[in-house]
């Protein structure tokens, strides 16, 4: 009799949490945030405690699974909505090699070793550092890497200046600019950093999308 509750209580809760996981929305498993992980934990922590617990009742595993389940959906609009909150809860990417020159502060401060460098240029066939023109570590934890082209001409790597209406202070000292700089360019086209969805800087050049005209 026990034997067969185990089972059921197995085949019940994965199809219960494939339900859950589906409501959550399409993530791949590289690409979890805190937030994730931390729900994907309790989850499975919260179903081999009812299996193992065969006299308590199958709701007291379902309700907690159901609150985390809204929590997590809750806290992933709430981050679509609001850029510091998501930046809070996933970070930002961190630039780690800038024009095919290590950026060790960033490595220190990432904590992020030479090693871990140099296993995932080897995950892509890099065999050189100066091969590569930048490289994003992610906040997934993923190395991000953009090599040079085969004449090793220097490429403009596009900087966001403003991502949904909020200022990117790091981005503006990489490119020796300060806000007021920013705020000139915008004023000149009648616009606030408010209303400014994403903007770019690329050869030189400032590129604007407004909020309005994002769908």
């Amino acid at each position: 009799m026990e034997l067969l509750q185990v089972i059921f209580r197995t085949v019940f809760f994965y199809f219960f949490v494939l339900l859950c996981y589906r409501l959550m929305g399409k993530r791949e498993v590289g690409q979890l945030g805190i937030i994730d992980l931390i729900v994907s934990i309790l989850i499975a922590e919260l179903i081999a405690i009812s299996i193992e617990n065969i006299e308590d009742s199958i709701f007291l595993t379902i309700v907690p699974i159901i609150i985390l389940v809204i929590l997590e959906i809750i806290l992933a609009f709430i981050s679509i909505k609001s850029r510091k909150i998501r930046t809070f809860f996933d970070g930002r990417p961190s630039l780690i090699i800038v024009n095919g020159k290590v950026n060790y502060h960033e490595m220190i401060k990432q904590r992020y070793s030479m090693d871990n460098l140099l296993l995932s240029l080897r995950q892509k066939e890099i065999k050189n550092i100066d091969e590569v023109e930048y490289a994003f570590l992610e906040p997934n934890g993923k190395l991000s890497i953009f090599k040079y082209n085969m004449f090793r001409i220097k490429s403009a790597y596009p900087m966001p200046l403003i991502l949904d209406g909020s200022v990117q202070k790091k981005a503006l000292d990489h490119i020796n600019k300060n806000i007021v700089w920013l705020e000139n360019i915008l004023m000149k086209k009648n616009l606030k950093i408010e209303d400014v969805f994403y903007c770019f800087y690329k050869k030189n050049k400032v590129f604007i999308i407004r909020k309005k005209e994002v769908i």
